[in-house]
């Protein structure tokens, strides 16, 4: 039997240590000192980057810019440690806790999005019936 391809079981730990993150800190950390090798750490590591990179740009223009710089310095952080394995497993929990944050703004985004569009549609109806040209009218006299 051949051995998994490093980048697939990386993403699919990822997937797993995302999940774990959100709901169990303490599962999360064993996943982490489960990996020994710093080649495990590194992949999974991969498959955290591609998830934030790839998460990160449906934020807002802001809020993504302030992804990017998080994510160069998690690579600061991920290079000065690049041989130890427990600097790898900070630079790992920080990249998921980096991701639950690009989450819970898109969270947020959305919400407003949603919010914006529904004041869109009210004023438009208002419009379109006649009722925000009586209302103001009556306030502007």
């Amino acid at each position: 039997m051949t051995s998994p391809d490093p980048l697939v079981e990386g993403a699919r730990r990822a997937g797993h240590f995302l999940t774990l993150l959100a709901t169990d800190g303490d599962a999360a950390a064993e996943l982490l000192e489960s990996l020994a090798d710093v080649r495990e750490l590194v992949f999974l590591g991969a498959g955290l980057s591609a998830v934030a990179r790839s998460e990160a740009r449906s934020l807002p223009p802001a809020q993504r810019a302030q992804a990017n710089t998080r994510q160069l310095r998690l690579g600061l952080l991920r290079d000065a440690n690049r041989s130890s394995p427990e600097g790898l497993r900070t630079w790992l929990r920080r990249a998921g806790e980096e991701i639950l944050l690009i989450r819970s703004q898109q969270a947020i985004a959305d919400r407003l999005e949603a919010a914006d569009q529904e004041r869109t549609a009210t004023r438009a109806a208002a419009e379109a019936s006649g009722t925000a040209a009586a209302s103001s009218a009556a306030t502007t006299t």
